[in-house]
């Protein structure tokens, strides 16, 4: 991709295969789209009670249209899959009998650890022993006391006794010595016969509790195994791999493959999708995970998304040509520009931040050097076919009076869900759109504003027409209610929900074929011609 400076961060990793940087950029169109979601979360209490990671990533279809990709990390309330989310990568279910069993056993773990630190044994050992420590405290601080006076006894003996009479009272004051310790001697062996039995409860109930917990470590880590083994990620190459096999030397921490990044690219690529941005962001109480805040952006994490990035990312191209941008060109010198727009893409940045994808916004993001690209007119998002772009003020100035004083000449194909029979001839209806129906447009003979449009049927195919249209004027619409309107043709151009056409196809069915102008600076006719998709 361009090396832009609009990026604020590029997911990136190096193809297994090849070793080339591959990156994925967070723009700010997509970071636009992350803060339309934050509201959306932000309305919601459910999404507000536990912190999490959450991510979107937005693609290209086949057919140009773009669209958002929405998914959480890990469990969202306790659920892994929930419409309008991205589901879990494939994998859980392959050891669904296993993963089970190995819970249960895990809880039934956690049970008896919980009962084993709770004995009532625990309890009655740390009493008594608090009460016997009390009692030999007290017999410590007495016999203390006594070890004292009779030292201070001895000194007087020995000044004002002799003889017999001083060996008698010195004997006395030994053998109250000796039965202090006889008294120490046996309250500590009341204290062992009454702790030792709590003692060795109390023990065994430790070495049981270390035993269990050995045990719930290797049954995490043999689960964890076992579903890493089972998760297979896919990547734009089509190449599906293990986690197991991507990180077979290493150590995965757990949840590894339950982030957003894997999620969101993993489903692109099993669904033929192309990246073009993605951001993840926090959301929720940080107290799970204080070094998050909520409503910032993050990187991918080191630990899980990180070495994954790599093969995740291969075979998918950066934007490096004109080619890569589904914008053909079907013009361009030094003044300006003509693509043929796709259906379902914008021709300029909408009001929402969710409907800033469009020919204008990728083409500035993409070619910073055309920053002052404008587009001379537009298209509706589900019409394909020729779009004029100016490079210049001045240029855009010159065709936009060339386009409002009707010296363009343009044509449009389209098919009606309908057979019509008269061959050709001019629709003249006044178009006006309700302020409050936006972007609907109705035909209103007071307050609408004069519309005329050329047609001609170019052939019938079974109950449809295929028609050629030339708008003399440019009202929103114009071509789709001059179809439909019973006052016009009568029948809806297929593809047209918006205006009652009800039959199951994939796309608006009116293409900007052909247009016509002079050149500003040339001084020359230009006639474009766009081949018609359909």
């Amino acid at each position: 991709m361009n090396s832009n400076s609009s990026a604020s961060y590029w997911y990136e990793g190096r193809c297994p295969q090849s070793g080339e940087l591959l990156r994925l950029p967070r723009t700010p169109l997509v970071e636009a789209i992350a803060c339309d979601l934050m509201q959306y979360l932000a309305s919601d209490e459910i999404y507000n009670r536990e912190g999490k990671m959450y991510g979107v990533l937005l693609v290209e279809l086949s057919t140009g249209e773009t669209q958002i990709l929405k998914a959480f990390s890990g469990l969202l309330n306790g659920c892994s899959v929930i419409d309008g989310w991205v589901p879990p990568i494939p994998g859980r279910d392959e050891v669904a009998v296993d993963e089970a069993q190995t819970l249960a056993e895990l809880d039934a773990i956690k049970q008896e650890l919980i009962t084993l630190k709770q004995l009532p044994e625990r309890q009655q050992y740390q009493t008594l022993a608090d009460k016997w420590q009390q009692q030999l405290q007290q017999m410590s601080d007495r016999h203390h006391n006594s070890k004292q006076q009779r030292g201070e006894n001895r000194d007087k003996f020995y000044q004002s006794l002799t003889g017999e009479a001083l060996n008698t009272a010195l004997e006395k004051l030994d053998e109250e010595s000796r039965q202090q310790g006889i008294e120490r001697r046996r309250l500590k062996a009341q204290q062992n016969t009454v702790l030792q039995p709590l003692q060795q409860i109390v023990t065994a109930a430790d070495a049981r509790i270390q035993e269990l917990k050995q045990r719930r470590k290797a049954l995490s880590r043999q689960l964890q195994a076992q579903m890493h083994a089972a998760y297979s990620l896919m990547n734009f190459f089509g190449q599906s791999v293990s986690l197991q096999q991507l990180m077979p030397g290493g150590s995965m921490p757990t949840g590894t493959g339950d982030c957003c990044t894997p999620k969101l690219l993993h489903y692109a690529a099993t669904h033929q999708l192309k990246p073009l941005a993605m951001a993840e962001f926090w959301w929720g109480d940080s107290a799970i995970n204080q070094d998050k805040i909520q409503g910032e952006f993050y990187g991918a994490c080191v630990e899980r998304c990180q070495p994954l990035m790599g093969f995740l990312l291969s075979g998918l191209k950066s934007f490096s040509s004109r080619d890569e941008l589904n914008l053909p060109i079907i013009y361009e010198d030094e003044w300006l520009i003509a693509v043929n727009k796709p259906p379902g893409l914008l021709s300029v940045p909408g009001r929402d931040r969710h409907n800033q994808d469009s020919v204008l916004s990728r083409w500035r993001y993409l070619f910073p050097d055309d920053a002052s690209m404008m587009t001379v007119h537009r298209l509706d998002q589900e019409t394909s076919g020729i779009l004029l772009l100016a490079r210049h003020r001045q240029t855009h100035r010159q065709l936009s009076q060339q386009f409002q004083q009707r010296q363009v000449h343009k044509v449009y194909e389209a098919i009606l869900a309908g057979y019509i029979a008269v061959e050709q001839g001019v629709i003249e209806l006044p178009l006006w759109g309700n302020p409050e129906n936006r972007p609907y447009q109705q035909v209103n003979w007071q307050h609408g504003k004069p519309s005329v449009t050329k047609f001609r049927v170019i052939a019938r195919e079974g109950n449809y027409t295929r028609v050629e249209f030339i708008p003399l004027t440019g009202r929103t619409h114009q071509l789709r209610v001059h179809a439909t309107d019973e006052q016009g043709l009568g029948v809806s151009i297929l593809g047209d929900r918006l205006y009652g056409c009800s039959a199951v196809t994939s796309r608006l069915h009116l293409h900007a074929r052909e247009l016509s102008f002079e050149h500003p600076q040339l001084g020359k006719t230009i006639h474009l011609q766009a081949e018609t998709p359909f």
